[in-house]
């Protein structure tokens, strides 16, 4: 039998297996030990599933749930889990992954008829505990692309059934739990054994699915009840149904039918909508507001929000003027380091907290300041000579990601500040039981305007997406509740758009680079989109700030 030899970076050594070898017997053989059981593999910089058989020299590194890519495995299994365990104690009930809200997965049970009672929850948790004990595994198949969406039409999964039908492939793969079909879009655990934590509670009108923390498996992550992030999503899920746009299929057969210039209407003209009435908000204070705080993560358009902001503040008879938190840093030498030794230019320790605060006060009193600039290549604060003293009907508006944060105007009165929160929550999702998370959201638009605007590769922003997201669950989501308003700047549209921006920038990394894995991941999330044309996209839209052709100077 013919041998093929494999490099195991667990082990840091060669060896020689039988063609056709599993990733399994593999794992087995070199007795991989990790934290938690192994629960698949990158190979060549791909995820693949311990069923999968070498047939030519690979690279290999196993990994258990506590990797992103066992994170990702984990989450998705539970949920078929659960959804199995629904079908089975409420077989006309069905479930409806909504979003990731409260680090946990808000679902909805759909014909239930009435309120969700304690006793209803209970019996679903411990048909899925039973589904656990039983160790079932996950069987993948490829058939004929005809037979899988049969298969998912026979269940009721009409718009995971369109979105294969749209792909127009002629073979497919669909997961199977025992004798129940369906497909979440990447890769699942071996067996329902390896679900090891989860928990299930009420959670407004639906319930939460909770699961384990990351860096400790026998504990679950918190979930703090988000009633204004939960009532942002419940406003844009009405959004959604205005069109009838509810998930990619949805969006997909609106591209067919030469609707897209539509759909970006409706959309750009329910955001400048939103943007009025938090004007309104403000100016309702009967004069008392003259600072807004604008804040939110990374590529979520707090530039291009505050720009039109201030748009609709003028024409309600205000005159705003925009600053950057970002001016107010202290010196490179006094930046705070993070515990590898780099600098954290995301801790608010990395603002010039004291200066900020007198800047404001002199302002709200009535005195001009200088305004200072921060120069990030010599890494130092200037005054360049730009003054501004507040008038009469004279508001600020100050962009940063610290501006939910009590500690950064701990000098100015609660009555003269408005906070604004803002991310690019996506309002639709895949199917019935896949969200598309906002991060992925973020990450794609921030790898089309890192590449046009400041010469990174879409391998340079990935390899630096995860310290991105430490440093906004660290410094930026904890406080998302303290805002006054929230404001989602994603649109149903972008995915798209961005699609044929991000796909020759994705294709770039090259299979020998880490990043290689998330790139295919995201090339082939954006493989279910069909193309966009952005040529309605007005000059105002918060997405010109990614794609470019902004009326607004940045």
């Amino acid at each position: 039998m013919k041998q093929v030899e494999i490099f195991c970076q667990n082990t840091r050594s060669k060896h020689v297996y039988p063609m056709g070898t599993s990733l399994l017997e593999i794992s087995r053989d070199l007795n991989i030990q990790l934290d938690h059981t192994v629960c698949g593999a990158i190979v060549n910089h791909q995820v693949r599933e311990l069923s999968f058989c070498i047939v030519k020299p690979k690279h290999i590194e196993f990994f258990d749930v506590s990797h992103v890519d066992g994170i990702r495995m984990y989450i998705r299994s539970l949920i078929f889990v659960l959804y199995a365990a629904v079908k089975e104690v409420f077989p006309h009930v069905s479930l409806r992954i909504r979003k990731g809200i409260s680090n946990g997965y808000f679902c909805e049970l759909s014909g239930f008829g009435r309120e969700i009672t304690e006793p209803d929850l209970q019996a679903i948790k411990l048909q899925v505990q039973a589904l656990i004990r039983e160790d079932i595994p996950f069987i993948k198949k490829g058939q004929l692309t005809e037979e899988t969406i049969e298969c998912l039409m026979k269940d009721g999964l009409e718009e995971k059934a369109q979105l294969f039908e749209q792909q127009g492939h002629l073979y497919s793969s669909l997961y199977y739990l025992k004798d129940l079909g369906n497909y979440f879009y990447g890769h699942l655990l071996p067996s329902t054994g390896y679900i090891s934590n989860f928990d299930l509670v009420r959670y407004f009108d639906g319930i939460l699915l909770r699961v384990p923390r990351p860096d400790n498996f026998s504990e679950l992550m918190d979930s703090p009840v988000q009633k204004k992030l939960f009532e942002i999503f419940q406003e844009h899920k009405n959004w959604a149904q205005i069109l009838d746009v509810d998930t990619v299929s949805n969006l997909n057969e609106l591209t067919l039918q030469k609707k897209g210039g539509y759909v970006i209407k409706i959309s750009e003209a329910l955001h400048e909508k939103k943007i009025a009435e938090i004007a309104n908000q403000i100016s309702a204070r009967n004069g008392d507001v003259k600072v807004v705080l604008v804040a939110g993560p990374s590529a979520s358009g707090k530039t291009t929000f505050s720009k039109r902001l201030g748009v609709q503040l003028a024409v309600n008879g205000l005159r705003p003027f925009q600053i950057s938190l970002d001016d107010y840093f202290v010196d490179r030498e006094h930046t705070p380091r993070d515990e590898h030794g780099n600098f954290d230019f995301e801790a608010l320790e990395a603002v010039d907290i004291e200066f900020f605060n007198e800047q404001l006060l002199d302002l709200l009193r009535g005195k001009e300041v200088q305004l200072p600039r921060f120069d990030f290549h010599r890494g130092q604060r200037f005054l360049n000579g730009d003054r501004l003293r507040l008038r009469a009907g004279d508001i600020l508006i100050v962009e940063g990601i610290h501006g939910m944060n009590p500690n950064l105007l701990p000098r100015i009165e609660e009555k003269n500040l408005f906070k604004i929160f803002i991310s690019a929550l996506t309002q639709i999702s895949i199917d019935e039981h896949t969200h598309i998370s906002t991060s992925d959201n973020r990450l794609i638009r921030r790898m089309i305007r890192d590449s046009k605007y400041r010469g990174y590769s879409a391998a340079e922003t990935i390899s630096r997406w995860p310290m991105v997201r430490k440093g906004e669950e660290k410094n930026i989501f904890p406080y998302q509740e303290n805002a006054d308003v929230m404001f989602n700047s994603a649109t149903l549209y972008e995915l798209g758009v961005l699609k044929k921006y991000a796909e020759p920038i994705l294709k770039m990394v090259l299979e020998n680079q880490r990043e290689y894995m998330e790139a295919m991941r995201l090339l082939k999330f954006l493989s279910y989109f069909k193309p966009i044309d952005e040529e309605e996209i007005p000059p105002t839209s918060l997405l010109r700030e990614f794609l470019g052709g902004s009326s607004f100077i940045y």
